[in-house]
């Protein structure tokens, strides 16, 4: 069974930085696509940026240039950086990852638990 565990989360004032980390582990053959999206109260979740198992990376606008993805392939790790944190950037935020589970099978996507972040103005 893949599992997704993040760590990372917590409180912050506006303007400073924080590290999100998230692991997969189980039954993994490949991992494709790792990346995050986040949750505000009362708001769907949204996209906030990805990372392909060779490294190019995509953002969403209101993110970029601020956060950056980077991924450490033999921990099947992936991390968020954020820095200059905004109040609006307060979410639960969410890893996921596209894991083929066996040789000759198609890619499922897998979700961590979430993570609270919390941006204090």
């Amino acid at each position: 069974q893949v599992q997704l565990v993040e760590s990372g989360g917590g409180l912050v004032q506006a303007g400073g930085s924080l590290s999100l980390s998230c692991t997969a582990s189980g039954k993994i053959f490949r991992i494709n696509d790792m990346g995050w999206y986040r949750q505000a109260p009362g708001k769907q979740r949204e996209w906030v940026g990805v990372i392909s198992s060779g490294g190019s990376t995509n953002y969403a606008d209101s993110v970029k240039g601020r956060f950056s993805i980077s991924r450490d392939n033999a921990r099947n790790m992936v991390i968020l950086q954020m820095n200059s944190l905004k109040p609006e950037d307060t979410a639960i935020y969410y890893c996921h990852a596209a894991i083929q589970e066996r040789i000759w099978t198609t890619e499922n996507p897998f979700w961590g638990q979430g993570t609270q972040v919390t941006v204090s103005s």
